[in-house]
């Protein structure tokens, strides 16, 4: 059984000093690892996440995280990387660990992702060259990811993203938006890669369950849509049949 602790969009700004340092330190005993699916900070200054990094200091579990797109707004990536890892936060790109928990090997592999759309209501690398850039760049990033998850070799196989691989978690979003809240190419790279769970946030205003086509779950843990720090699932493969997994929400832990 893996115990996973998940929050997105904390949005972290310089005023934020010691908002969930509490609720990490009292980690220890309900969740083994700690996933956070972008958008850490409001502008994706260093400073900002100089302040996160602070509390994420605490945590006394494994914590990795991807980037959203709030983390990228003023270009310097690089630096806000460097202040988690200095912090012992493990940062994914469409890369992936390997962390032992529990006796299993549990793969996580993590991408910002883009949008691009759903199925019936997508863009196309077709017509004028800025359309052709986006929807390139929307495919390029789920086929790298879809390799990351297939060349992992664990127990269990867990995707960390910002931007949402199905439709079904952004209801109560606008329709109008959903181009930019996530795209179907993400959900063929978790299916194609055979995820057992994936984690997103971005939709403020969706919902918190879905699952891609070919029936993995979905979660949606951005805070607005959580309402919580974080919310804890529990991973369990079947011992009688070890190609099925269940996803069983657990407790949460309140803001």
């Amino acid at each position: 059984m893996i115990r996973i602790a998940a929050a997105g969009d904390v949005h972290f700004d310089r005023k934020s000093h010691n908002r969930f340092c509490q609720h990490f330190i009292n980690l220890k005993d309900k969740a083994d690892v700690m996933l956070l699916a972008g958008d850490l900070t409001q502008t994706g200054h260093p400073e900002e996440m100089k302040v996160l990094a602070e509390d994420l200091r605490k945590c006394p579990i494994p914590v990795v995280a991807v980037l959203g797109n709030h983390d990228y707004h003023v270009d310097q990536v690089e630096q806000v990387t460097n202040i988690l890892m200095e912090a012992g936060v493990i940062v994914l790109e469409r890369n992936s660990i390997i962390l032992s928990i529990n006796d299993y090997r549990v793969g996580i592999a993590g991408a910002k992702g883009f949008g691009g759309g759903f199925v019936g209501a997508c863009g196309s690398d077709f017509g004028e060259q800025e359309m052709k850039s986006f929807m390139r760049h929307s495919k390029s990033q789920a086929r790298e990811l879809e390799n990351t998850i297939k060349e992992m070799e664990a127990d269990y196989k867990i995707v960390l993203l910002h931007y949402s691989p199905t439709a079904q978690t952004l209801m109560g979003e606008k329709k109008e938006i959903y181009p930019f809240l996530g795209s179907y190419y993400l959900a063929e790279a978790i299916d194609y890669g055979k995820a057992d769970i994936a984690f997103h946030g971005h939709a403020h205003g969706g919902v918190e369950r879905g699952e891609t086509p070919g029936g993995c779950p979905v979660r949606n843990v951005a805070q607005p849509v959580i309402r919580h720090a974080f919310n804890i699932y529990t991973l369990e493969r079947s011992h009688k049949n070890l190609e099925n997994h269940a996803i069983k929400e657990a407790l949460t832990e309140n803001s």
